[in-house]
């Protein structure tokens, strides 16, 4: 079955990109790849969609986006840091203009007191423009938490698009 609010945001930003004349890239840990699954489920998407980096170990993130292992040792992998070094890597490692990066805890292992099961960074990158992280703290179980990271990261392009 089809999750309708994700389509309909993934053709928004489809429709956005377009109209802006600008390429998306992705890298993804936590979602295994799902958030380029709901870009490419629209029909077309190709013309606005570069490719999308699968990076779920941190020795992905090293070799495919350039995140530094000085980063993943501070900061650990569900950062704004390493979320912030996934966008700029994709952009780096692409013909991007744009790109997204994810990186979090969906469950049910691996959370800690500091890092709670369903956290989460979302960054959004654009060439010649400062790199966006938020944090988030989803509920839920694994899927939950990865549809509702796939939403909020359509839906803040759609916003750092607009706002830049």
């Amino acid at each position: 079955m089809i999750n309708q609010s994700l389509s309909d945001l993934a053709q928004q930003v489809g429709d956005a990109l377009k109209k802006h004349k600008l390429m998306l890239a992705t890298a993804e840990s936590c979602t295994g790849g799902g958030l380029s699954y709901w870009i490419t489920s629209i029909s077309g998407s190709s013309d606005w969609f570069d490719r999308g980096f699968v990076t779920y170990s941190n020795p992905a993130k090293l070799q495919m986006l350039g995140v530094t292992a000085p980063t993943l040792t501070r900061s650990g992998a569900v950062s704004s840091e390493v979320a912030k070094e996934m966008a700029e890597g994709a952009l780096d490692h692409s013909d991007a203009d744009v790109s997204i990066a994810v990186t979090g805890i969906a469950g049910p292992l691996g959370g800690t007191a500091d890092k709670p099961v369903g956290t989460v960074w979302i960054a959004w990158a654009k060439r010649n423009t400062p790199t966006l992280a938020k944090q988030f703290v989803f509920q839920g179980d694994r899927h939950e938490v990865r549809e509702q990271t796939v939403n909020k990261s359509l839906a803040g392009l759609l916003d750092y698009l607009h706002s830049r």
